[in-house]
C-alpha cells in the first residue's frame, strides 16, 4: 500500500494548511455557486468578484475571511508584512489552488463528514492543551471565525485526501537515494533536544520610516549573502549587530529546545548545523540566526507490527456507507471462520497487497497515513479491527505480530526514507497543481485591476 508520511504537528493557526484557505461566505456561496457566470457577475454590486475559477468564482468577502486566517500565522513566524496589494496576490493565488484541488476533489467523489471533522477538531485543540471550547476562543481573540476555522480545516482534510490518492502513492524511494542521503545529511536525522545558536540584529527604531527599515531589510539580506558565501559569523556578528552578544561574536550559548525563543524556533528545528537563516523580522529590527551546534541522539528503539488489511475504495458508485458494510460483511465471515489471506485476494482494493494476502510486512512508525496507524496500534495480536476510513478508502486490518527493532544502521534507512518522501511529495503536487491550472480557465481580476490602473 503506497501510503503518505505524516509530517508532524499541528499549528494552532494552520491546522490542516496546505496551500490552499477558506470557503465562500454561507449568503453569497448558496447564491453563486451552480449559477452561470454571466449571472454571478450580477452580483458583483453585492460583493465584488475578485478571480474566476472554471465556472466558480472567488469573491471579495472570501478573500478579506482569508486574510484574516492568514495574519496571525505570519505574526507568529516573525514573517514581514507585504504590502496590501501584494497580500491579496498571494492570498488570491492560494485560494484559487484551493478551488482547483476542491474542485477536483468533487469530481472524484472525496468528502468529509461531520464526524470526522468533529474529530479532527478535538484533535487540533487537545495538541495545542486546549479544550474545544478554549479553542473557539482564543480563535475569537484573534479575530478568526470559528466556523471559518472549521470549514477551513474541512477543506485542508478533503486535499490531503486528493493529495494521497492522485499525487502521494505513487511516489518511491529507491536504496541508492537512501544511501546518498545518508552520505550527505545524516545529521539532520538526530532527534534534537539542545541547539546552540548564534545571533545577529539589525536594529530598526520604532519610529523608523518605511524608507528606513527597506534599508535595514537590505542591510540584513547582504550579511547573509555574505554568511552563506562563507564569512566569518563571528566577525561579522562583532562589525555588523546591534544585539547584546555583539563582542562574543553574537553567541547566545546553549538552549533546550523548549527554551529556544519563539522567533528562532522553526529554524532551531530545521537548519543543519552551521546553517544560517533568512533575516526574521520582529518589533526590534531583522534577526539573522544560525544553528551552530546541536546535541542530541540518533533514532532510538521502535516497535514495528507486522499487519494485513483488506481495502474497498470509495468512488462514484460505491459509497461510504457501501464499502463500510461490505467490510463488516467480511469481517463476519472471517468471525465466522474464513481464510484473511483468501478474503483479501478476492475482494481488496490495494491490489499490491492483495496479491499477497492483504500482507503489508513490518511497519514502523509513520509507515502508514494517521487514521490507519492509530486503528492498528489499537489492536492486539491476531485481532480485527472494525471497519474504518483513511485517505484511501475503508480498511479492515488485523495485526499479526508485534518486535521491538534497535538496529541503528536500519532505522536511520527508514528516517531517511520519510524524509525522501516528503521532499519529493513536496514537489510531486506542486507539478500537479501546476497541471490544474494548466487545464483550467482562470481569470485573475486582482492582477487585471493592478495592470489597468
Amino acid at each position: 500500500m503506497a501510503t503518505p508520511r505524516n509530517k508532524g504537528g499541528v499549528s494552532l493557526w494552520r491546522a490542516w494548511r496546505w496551500p490552499g484557505l477558506t470557503g465562500a461566505p454561507l449568503l453569497l456561496l448558496s447564491l453563486v455557486i451552480g449559477l452561470p457566470l454571466a449571472q454571478a457577475a450580477s452580483l458583483e454590486e453585492l460583493d465584488s468578484i475578485v478571480a474566476v475559477v472554471n465556472k466558480d468564482v472567488i469573491v471579495r468577502s472570501e478573500l478579506e475571511r482569508e486574510i484574516v486566517l492568514a495574519l496571525p500565522e505570519m505574526r507568529e513566524k516573525g514573517a514581514e508584512m507585504p504590502a496590501r496589494s501584494e497580500l491579496e496576490h498571494k492570498v488570491l493565488e492560494r485560494m484559487i489552488e484551493k478551488r482547483l484541488q476542491m474542485q477536483e476533489a468533487q469530481r472524484v467523489g472525496i468528502k468529509v463528514e461531520d464526524g470526522a471533522l468533529t474529530q479532527a477538531m478535538e484533535g487540533i485543540a487537545q495538541r495545542n492543551n486546549l479544550t474545544l471550547e478554549e479553542l473557539q476562543t482564543a480563535l475569537g481573540a484573534s479575530g478568526i471565525r470559528f466556523e471559518d476555522f472549521r470549514e477551513d480545516t474541512r477543506s485542508q482534510m478533503i486535499m490531503s485526501q486528493l493529495q494521497a490518492r492522485e499525487v502521494i502513492k505513487n511516489i518511491t524511494v529507491t536504496e541508492p537515494e537512501i544511501k546518498r542521503f545518508l552520505a550527505r545529511e545524516s545529521d539532520s536525522l538526530i532527534e534534537r533536544t539542545d541547539v546552540r545558536l548564534s545571533h545577529i540584529l539589525v536594529a530598526v527604531p520604532e519610529t523608523a520610516s518605511s524608507e528606513e527599515q527597506e534599508q535595514a531589510r537590505k542591510k540584513a539580506q547582504a550579511i547573509v549573502a555574505k554568511l552563506r558565501a562563507g564569512a566569518d559569523f563571528g566577525q561579522i556578528a562583532r562589525a555588523e549587530s546591534q544585539g547584546q552578544q555583539t563582542q562574543e561574536g553574537g553567541d547566545l550559548g546553549w538552549f533546550a529546545m523548549a527554551d529556544v525563543p519563539s522567533l528562532a524556533q522553526e529554524v532551531s528545528r530545521s537548519l543543519a548545523k552551521g546553517e544560517v537563516s533568512n533575516p526574521l523580522r520582529s518589533p526590534s529590527g531583522f534577526h539573522i540566526i544560525q544553528v551552530t551546534d546541536i546535541k542530541g541522539s540518533g533514532p532510538a528503539v521502535i516497535s514495528q507490527t507486522k499487519a494485513r488489511h483488506i481495502l474497498i475504495r470509495t468512488n462514484e458508485v460505491v459509497s461510504d456507507d457501501d464499502a463500510r458494510i461490505r467490510l463488516e460483511q467480511l469481517r463476519m465471515r472471517l468471525a465466522g471462520g474464513d481464510d484473511f489471506a483468501n478474503l483479501a485476494r478476492a475482494n481488496s482494493d490495494d491490489t499490491g497487497s492483495a496479491l499477497k494476502g492483504g500482507d503489508l510486512g513490518w511497519l514502523s512508525p509513520g509507515d502508514t497515513v494517521p487514521q490507519f496507524e492509530a486503528a492498528m496500534n489499537d489492536l492486539a495480536p491476531n485481532q480485527i479491527s472494525q471497519a474504518f476510513k483513511s485517505s484511501f478508502g475503508w480498511h479492515i486490518v488485523q495485526v499479526q505480530e508485534r518486535r521491538s527493532q534497535d538496529t541503528t544502521e536500519e532505522l536511520m534507512q527508514l528516517k531517511a526514507k520519510q524524509k525522501l518522501r516528503e521532499r519529493k511529495a513536496d514537489e510531486a503536487v506542486k507539478q500537479w497543481l501546476r497541471k490544474l491550472r494548466d487545464e483550467a480557465y482562470i481569470e485573475d481580476r486582482l492582477a487585471k485591476a493592478a495592470e489597468q490602473g
